[in-house]
């Protein structure tokens, strides 16, 4: 990737898409003004912002966002930019890198759109963040489970259940085999479910199935909140024989998660809830290419990407995008495990593999798994025999003729 910084943008202006990108590359590194005492030609020509790529994508009838009053009765341009910065200017430093490429830009009134596309991340970072700890072989050598996705689910209802409840629904859900369960994004550390007695119960339930089996399901335990109290719980769920951390990316922030991953001797579990806010606009926010490297370099092991035919707002086309992207190496590894969830079922198995080419997945169901009618272990197998069908290069409906949970599944969500 070489020694410098480069970023990609979708921009929307009034401005000719030439000087829109100067005002960008000058906003982010040497300004705009004029000349202040230190600053010599030299020193500009070091630090600046290089503008390497201009490429216009068309007019649009009116601006998406509102900009500043000199955009109002003048065409709206889209167009491709692509800046390039000295690694100088930043350093390895996560924070700072996302302040240059993700910054005041989005603040700059002649820009009725602007979305960071992907970032290139120089090579010097790897000295400083070593990434994903696990990754896709660690949480395969841990949960056991190799040559096709680890299959998992949620606890639901998300917020109301006791621990003692949490951990019968845990009993059942590996009982019925599945690999992999992780808390809701929205249970944390609340009255009705104190973190540490959550821990202790569901942990019981997870040890004596190792125990008898051999096999140690992962429960993603959401960690999420303060420095200290993350930390802490860390350790508390090491020290009960947990296999898995989770946390909610966007609201521990990048130097809340790099924190965790320099003393974090689990797998960490990246959930991206509030993804949103980022991607839902054509020409607003940040692209999931972008986004998956950050956290990659960070150090997460699991990222979610949702999964085709979702319940949310993101095309299967996306989905797809973002999937191959977390499989694509990365400083030639930085390995990250994709999470397809949110109204995942058996329907998608063969779809996706045929999309992505790969098992290295997480697959979470959970409507698709509890509200089988077969019941919970019918649902799971169900899962499992849509991926021995995917693998086996064989439809979904040829494989349920002799496969009856699967047959059930086709019948019931179908």
């Amino acid at each position: 990737m070489g020694r410098n910084l480069k970023a990609t943008y979708l921009i929307e202006t009034s401005y000719n898409p030439e000087d829109a990108a100067q005002i960008m590359a000058g906003e982010q590194s040497s300004g705009t003004f004029l000349r202040i005492p230190g600053e010599t030609d030299e020193l500009k020509a070091r630090h600046a912002a290089k503008v390497t790529r201009v490429e216009p994508v068309g007019e649009v009838a009116r601006p998406t966002l509102k900009g500043s009053r000199q955009m109002e009765g003048r065409p709206i341009q889209r167009a491709l930019v692509e800046l390039n910065w000295p690694y100088e200017n930043v350093g390895s430093n996560l924070s700072n890198l996302c302040a240059t490429v993700a910054g005041n830009l989005f603040e700059l009134g002649p820009f009725s759109g602007l979305k960071l596309l992907d970032v290139d991340i120089p090579e010097e970072f790897t000295k400083q963040y070593k990434g994903p700890q696990f990754g896709i072989d660690g949480t395969r050598s841990l949960s056991s489970v190799f040559g096709r996705p680890i299959i998992g689910t949620i606890i639901k209802p998300s917020v109301g259940l006791s621990p003692v409840d949490t951990a019968a629904n845990v009993k059942t859900f590996i009982e019925a085999g599945l690999d992999f369960i992780k808390d809701d994004e929205l249970m944390g550390d609340s009255p009705h479910s104190p973190f540490e007695e959550r821990v202790d119960k569901v942990m019981i339930e997870i040890n004596r199935f190792a125990d008898r089996t051999g096999k140690k399901p992962m429960f993603a335990f959401n960690i999420s909140g303060d420095v200290d109290d993350m930390l802490r719980r860390h350790d508390y769920v090491l020290e009960q024989g947990g296999t898995c951390i989770m946390l909610s990316l966007n609201w521990v922030g990048i130097a809340g998660a790099v924190k965790v991953r320099k003393h974090a001797q689990l797998p960490i579990h990246g959930h991206r809830n509030g993804w949103g806010m980022f991607t839902r606009s054509e020409v607003l926010g940040m692209a999931f290419m972008a986004y998956q490297k950050i956290w990659r370099m960070a150090g997460v092991d699991h990222l979610h990407t949702n999964g085709i035919r979702n319940k949310f707002c993101e095309s299967d086309e996306s989905v797809i995008e973002a999937v191959k992207a977390c499989l694509t190496p990365m400083h030639n590894g930085y390995q990250v495990m994709p999470v397809l969830s949110s109204g995942q079922w058996a329907g998608q198995a063969v779809d996706t593999y045929q999309a992505v080419g790969s098992t290295d997945l997480m697959y979470v169901c959970g409507g698709g798994i509890v509200a089988h009618p077969g019941g919970i272990a019918a649902g799971v197998k169900s899962i499992q025999q849509a991926w021995e069908a995917a693998l086996q290069g064989k439809t979904l409906e040829a494989y349920a003729a002799d496969h009856h949970e699967l047959k059930q599944a086709l019948s019931f969500y179908g």
